[in-house]
């Protein structure tokens, strides 16, 4: 079978493309996860014969912006042949809890619902992520995780807060006066 000069300049561009398309989506795939979380344990949930379990997954992360905050979270990996391949979409059921590790040190300022984390949580548009904001009347910094996809997200979620205290002889920073007006 022969191919046209017009068949082979199609398929060249198809192929550079997709390159193209591969190496731009591996690049946002690091540049969104800048600090990956540490896995802390797995559980087995599913018994799946000849392929992965469903597991439930315990990650640490700590805030990368507001030093002295640690938050996990706790996430659903599905199993069998098709979550092994990651082409299973996962539930939004997630489970956070943020706390006060040492002292609190702002890095910058930032703006209510700034982002900490995201995962993708699908082969394509669902992503999980984690937002911070700052209450200041109580000086408490409050986490929320939630799920959400390019048409629509899901209702489920999860808040945490970390009143901010003094460590130490420390005299606590004000979340208020990092906050980006």
């Amino acid at each position: 079978m022969q191919i046209s000069a017009l068949g082979k300049s199609v398929l060249k561009m198809v192929s550079t493309a997709t390159v193209v398309l591969g190496v731009t989506l591996g690049m946002l795939g690091t540049a969104a996860q800048a600090q990956e979380p540490d896995l802390i344990f797995k559980k087995s949930t599913v018994w799946k014969f000849l392929s992965p379990d469903h597991k439930l997954a315990t990650y640490a992360l700590d805030d990368p912006e507001v030093e002295g905050v640690a938050c996990h979270f706790t996430v659903p990996e599905k199993g069998g042949f098709s979550g092994w391949l990651g082409l299973e979409e996962e539930t939004s059921d997630v489970s956070l809890a943020c706390r006060q590790v040492g002292p609190i040190k702002f890095k910058s300022k930032f703006e209510q619902g700034d982002e900490v984390y995201r995962q993708s949580r699908s082969l394509f548009f669902k992503k999980m992520r984690i937002v911070r904001g700052c209450d200041a009347k109580r000086n408490v910094l409050v986490y929320l995780v939630y799920s959400d996809k390019l048409v629509e997200g899901s209702p489920k979620n999860s808040t945490s807060t970390v009143p901010i205290m003094p460590w130490g002889d420390q005299v606590p920073e004000k979340c208020a006066d990092y906050l980006d007006d």
